[in-house]
């Protein structure tokens, strides 16, 4: 039995028509990726100069004086490209108010851009701290806000900035990573008599 050329050409078509037909799938791009951030161990030290304070910091970060006559200092994350700005101020008369008000202000002028701002009380009778932290959620230029006082003669602000655009799904992990620092920070803070 011979077979003809125009049937075996017939039978070529139809595969190929079959083999194109039955391999349609459709295209999804792949969503936006980000680089992995290897965050360093869990590890701290006191900061205790001649400052009307104390408290631990980390040890991947680095502290540096504002200015040599104030109370002012930060705190460096040269990895991760992020400081918190601590500032100190002393309380005259009937001042406090206007302290705390300053950096309720400050944290909800982040509010045209935040998703949402959370405030968390912090008390610690025994070492006579008191404060509150703003958690601004979104992309703003801070992320976390915060304030410690003895609400009688000491008052320090802080605030978290990063050196890049920001952008809350890729800072994200960094931010609550630090935000562990804050409340080491906190937990350890202490006025000096």
């Amino acid at each position: 039995m011979k077979i003809s050329k125009s049937i075996i050409y017939s039978i070529v078509i139809i595969a190929l028509m079959q083999t194109f037909s039955s391999c349609e799938e459709e295209y999804f791009p792949k969503p936006k990726g980000y680089f992995r951030i290897d965050l360093p161990k869990k590890e701290y030290t006191k900061f205790e100069e001649n400052y009307p304070y104390s408290f631990n910091y980390p040890k991947y970060a680095l502290i540096y004086k504002f200015q040599e006559d104030s109370f002012w200092v930060n705190i460096y994350y040269p990895k991760l490209r992020a400081t918190i700005y601590l500032t100190y101020k002393h309380i005259a008369s009937n001042n406090l108010s206007n302290y705390t008000e300053q950096t309720r202000t400050f944290a909800f002028k982040h509010s045209l851009k935040a998703d949402a701002i959370g405030e968390t009380p912090f008390v610690k009778v025994e070492k006579n701290v008191y404060g509150l932290l703003y958690d601004i959620k979104g992309n703003t230029a801070s992320s976390i806000n915060f304030y410690l006082t003895d609400s009688t003669k000491n008052f320090v602000s802080g605030a978290l900035y990063f050196n890049t655009k920001p952008n809350k799904d890729s800072l994200a992990p960094v931010i609550n990573f630090i935000k562990q620092d804050i409340v080491e920070l906190f937990e350890s803070f202490e006025w000096k008599k």
